[in-house]
Order: C-alpha cells, then structure tokens, then sequence
C-alpha cells in the first residue's frame, strides 16, 4: 500500500510509527503517529471514481491506538511511510 510497508504484513496488534507528509508547492509538512494496530484495509471513499471497482474509489485506511487510549484512523498515500517498531 505504501513504500513503507510493501511486502511486509501487519497485524493488528502490532506497534508501528507512521509518518504522513503533505508535500507543497514550498514546504514539506510532516505529521508522525505512533501506535498499535488495530486494523489496515481498503475502504471505499464517497467520491465517485470512474473505471474502479464497484464505482468507487479505494483508500488504504490504518486504525491505530496511541499509547494514550485515543483511536485514530489515517488515510495512506504515496506520500505516507509506515515502519514497524520492535517489540
């Protein structure tokens, strides 16, 4: 889904650090998220896509417990980078 994790399988459960960069016309902006995995699919957006499945657009989506209890839900691009932390 990412160059960060292409080939590798993620479990939930496991603790990962994903970094998600929003590239400008100037700046880089950068926004890392640490936590465990709870779950990593592809789920349809509301946009209407032409030519893809069922008509709609597919985004890969993690769902992460930080270590403080909030759950969170990230959308991955191109532009996300997911590592997986040793235990």
């Amino acid at each position: 889904m990412t160059s960060g994790i292409v080939g590798k399988r993620i479990e939930p459960g496991t603790r990962v650090h994903v970094t998600q960069r929003i590239v400008g016309r100037e700046e880089i902006w950068q926004a890392p998220v640490e936590g465990e995995v709870i779950s990593l699919c592809a789920e349809p957006t509301g946009s209407w896509f032409a030519h893809s499945k069922d008509g709609r657009y597919r985004l890969g989506r993690i769902r992460l417990r930080k270590s403080d209890g909030e759950i969170t839900t990230l959308a991955l691009d191109q532009n996300s980078r997911v590592e997986i932390l040793q235990a």
